[in-house]
């Protein structure tokens, strides 16, 4: 089975004045497809600047990207753009639900946007809700649902358009011990049972434990 995902000694540097920061001292790694990881440091340590080189949000100073056989570094915003609308999707700690949209609306509209027909987009939707336990609760706002819920309703959404990696930056970073489990089985469970690649960034224990892979970045390189 080939890597789905290949970095190679990737490295990005701030400027602060005087002072530049190294955030990132040649990263590298791979993963094969339907794979997870988890990778875990401390605050500040670069995990969420790694996972946005990932997720074409940022980009590395030098290095290499390749996902899904093509290489993402150095693409124009315009073929990034593509690329994160194709390839990735993502999971924040916040969920990011449009409030005036029900559940089912949140989750089907990237794919709408994207070009599906609208009644496909709704059926997928559906099925993604119901695979993260939501079947009723589809009709409901963003204000009706509880954080959990909100967030299991951010997992089926990085689904919708069918990526080739799902990326999860502290996906259970605002909840409570009993939702942030539930939240982590359900990422888990989804991500396998539809065949995706997944890479969580987590202070979470538990969260990271769940993976069939864990790296700690400390000092900008992966341990």
């Amino acid at each position: 089975m080939e890597d789905i995902v290949t970095v190679e000694n990737l490295v990005k540097n701030y400027i602060s004045g005087a002072e530049t920061l190294r955030i990132l001292r040649g990263v590298s790694f791979s993963l094969k497809n339907a794979a997870s990881l988890a990778i875990t440091g401390q605050s500040g340590s670069g995990k969420s600047t790694l996972l946005n080189i990932l997720g074409g949000l940022d980009t590395s100073d030098s290095g290499s990207v390749v996902v899904a056989g093509a290489e993402i570094t150095g693409l124009s915003e315009k073929k990034l753009s593509a690329y994160r609308s194709r390839q990735v999707g993502f999971i924040f700690q916040f969920h990011y639900l449009l409030k005036d949209f029900t559940a089912l609306e949140n989750v089907m509209l990237p794919a709408y946007m994207f070009g599906m027909k609208k009644k496909a987009a709704f059926e997928r939707a559906r099925t993604l809700l119901s695979d993260v336990r939501l079947d009723d609760r589809i009709g409901h706002y963003p204000s009706q649902l509880s954080g959990g819920e909100r967030q299991r309703v951010a997992v089926a959404r990085s689904l919708v358009n069918d990526p080739a990696i799902i990326l999860a930056d502290e996906p259970t970073g605002n909840l409570d011990p009993d939702n942030s489990a539930m939240v982590a089985e359900m990422l888990y469970e989804t991500s396998r049972k539809r065949g995706k690649t997944l890479i969580v960034v987590t202070h979470d224990e538990k969260v990271a434990g769940s993976a069939q892979y864990r790296y700690t970045l400390e000092a900008g390189a992966l341990q």
